[in-house]
C-alpha cells in the first residue's frame, strides 16, 4: 500500500490485515520498486498523488518490471480522465477518495477474484466474437448462456450533450449480476435497469441520489447486440459520443474477447400484443407482439430533406447487429442544435459525432445507409429496450417514437410480467 498520509495507511492496514491480508505499506513512491522485487505482491494500493513519484508514472514502471502484479489507483482528486489514463497503462481499477469500507473491499475482490467465469471466446476485431459458443443463434423461448467480457476495457471521449471529456471503464461482471454503472468510488452503483432512469430528453439518463450518468443508450445497446448480460461501468457523468453510433463499442468489446459464462438467463417473451399509442398512418406509436427472436419494424417522419424512412432489422445473432444496426449514427438539425444548446444539450457535438442537417441536405458527411436516421432509432430502441435486464424475444413495430415512448412501452410490459 502507496499512500504519503500515515492516517489512510493506518486504517487501510488495519482493515485489510482483518480481512486476512498480509501487507506491508509505505509512504515513499521512491521505495516501492525494491518492495515490489524484494516481496513480489499480488496487489499494490497507488496513490495517485504522491509529493515525490507521480503515481501515474510510478504505475508505469511497476507494470514494466513486475506485469503480473496488480494495482488498484487510488485518488482523492480523481477524475475519468486520470482514470482512463490509469486502466490504459494498466491499472485493474481506480478508487476515488473518499471510498466506503464496502467499495474498496469490492474493488479488491474483484481484481483478486478475476471478476467473471467461464473460458474466454473469440477475440475478433469487428465485435461479433462469433464462434460456436459465442455465437448467440436465435433468441429462442429458453434459457440462453449469460456473458461477460473476458477482459477490462477503456472507453475515452468527449460526452455528446456535457461537451466534457469523458471516458467509461468496463469491467468483467460475475454471472446474475446484470449490468450495472458505478461511481469513481465505486460507493454508488446503478444497475442500468428501467426504475432508475431518470431523464429520456434526447438521451436515456441514469441516477441515484447524486450519481447520475448520462447517454448510456449507444452503449446499452451494444451489449444487448452482442448478447453481453453481465457488466461493471465505471463512470462519470456521460458515456462517451464517439462517432455518434456504436460501432466502436462493438469493436473494443470484440477485441476484449466475449466469455460464456456458467449460468443462463431467460430471455423476456411477449405472450400478447402490447402497444403505446394510437396505431395508424402517420400517428406515433410502438408496439409489441410475439416473435421468437427480436425484430425491429421501426418509421420515421421528419420535413424534408429527410422524409419518411423506414428499417427493419432481424437479430438472429450478434454479426447482425454488428453490421446492420451498430455503424448508424445519431443525427440533428441546425436550427434544433441550437435550441438543444440554449438548453444546455448537444455541447459535445461535433462534425465527426453528428449527422448534421439542413433545410436541404446533409451538411458534413455522407450517409453509411440510406435509411441511416431510421437505423438508429431502431440502434436506441434495441439498448433502452435492455433496460428490464433481460433480453427481448418480440417483434416491435414503431413509427416517430423516441426515448419516452421506448420507456413507457416498457413499463407497460413490466406490468405483464
Amino acid at each position: 500500500m502507496v499512500d504519503d498520509e500515515e492516517r489512510i495507511r493506518s486504517s487501510l492496514r488495519g482493515i485489510l490485515s482483518d480481512e486476512g491480508f498480509r501487507v506491508l505499506d509505505t509512504g515513499s513512491a521512491l521505495a516501492v520498486m525494491d518492495i515490489v522485487a524484494r516481496e513480489h505482491p499480488r496487489l499494490i494500493l497507488l496513490d495517485i498523488w504522491m509529493p515525490d513519484l507521480d503515481g501515474i508514472e510510478l504505475l508505469r514502471r511497476i507494470k514494466l518490471c513486475a506485469p503480473a502484479t496488480d494495482v488498484i489507483m487510488i485518488s482523492g482528486h480523481g477524475n475519468i480522465t486520470s482514470a482512463v489514463a490509469a486502466t490504459k497503462l494498466g491499472a485493474a481499477d481506480f478508487i476515488e477518495k473518499p471510498f466506503s469500507l464496502a467499495g474498496l473491499l469490492a474493488s479488491v475482490g474483484r481484481v483478486l477474484g478475476g471478476g467473471g467465469e467461464g473460458a474466454p471466446l473469440s477475440h475478433e476485431a469487428d465485435g461479433a466474437a462469433v464462434t460456436r459458443r459465442a455465437r448467440m443463434g436465435r433468441l429462442a423461448r429458453g434459457a440462453i448462456a449469460q456473458r461477460t467480457v473476458a477482459s477490462s476495457i477503456v472507453v475515452g471521449g468527449q460526452g455528446l450533450h456535457s461537451g466534457l471529456k469523458t471516458g467509461v471503464i468496463l469491467y468483467p461482471a460475475e454471472p446474475n449480476s446484470g449490468v450495472a454503472f458505478t461511481s469513481l468510488s465505486g460507493d454508488v452503483t446503478i444497475p442500468a435497469r428501467l426504475e432508475h432512469v431518470s431523464d429520456t430528453g434526447y438521451n436515456t439518463t441514469l441516477s441515484r441520489g447524486d450519481f447520475v450518468v448520462r447517454t448510456i443508450e449507444h452503449l446499452m445497446s451494444a451489449l444487448h447486440g452482442l448478447g453481453i448480460t453481465n457488466l461493471l461501468v465505471k463512470a462519470q457523468g456521460e458515456v462517451p459520443a464517439l462517432d455518434g453510433s456504436a460501432q466502436e463499442f462493438c469493436r473494443l468489446l470484440g477485441e476484449a474477447g466475449i466469455k460464456e459464462q456458467a449460468a443462463a438467463i431467460e430471455p423476456i417473451t411477449i405472450k400478447r400484443p402490447i402497444t403505446v399509442g394510437r396505431e395508424g398512418a402517420g400517428r406515433e406509436y410502438i408496439r409489441l407482439e410475439p416473435a421468437d427472436h427480436l425484430i425491429v419494424d421501426y418509421t420515421l417522419v421528419y420535413p424534408p430533406p429527410v422524409g419518411t424512412q423506414h428499417a427493419h432489422f432481424e437479430l438472429h445473432e450478434p454479426q447482425d447487429y454488428v453490421r446492420e444496426v451498430a455503424p448508424a449514427r445519431t443525427f440533428g438539425f441546425v436550427a434544433e442544435m441550437r435550441k438543444l444548446s440554449a438548453m444546455g444539450l448537444a455541447n459535445g457535438g461535433r462534425l465527426d459525432n453528428v449527422i448534421l442537417v439542413d433545410d436541404e441536405r446533409v451538411v458534413n458527411t455522407e450517409l453509411r445507409f440510406p435509411e441511416e436516421f431510421a437505423r438508429h432509432k431502431v440502434l436506441d430502441l434495441i439498448g433502452d429496450l435492455y433496460l428490464l435486464g433481460r433480453p427481448i424475444v418480440a417483434h416491435v413495430i414503431a413509427s416517430k417514437t423516441g426515448h419516452s415512448d421506448n420507456l413507457a412501452l416498457l413499463r407497460r410490459l413490466q406490468e405483464t410480467l
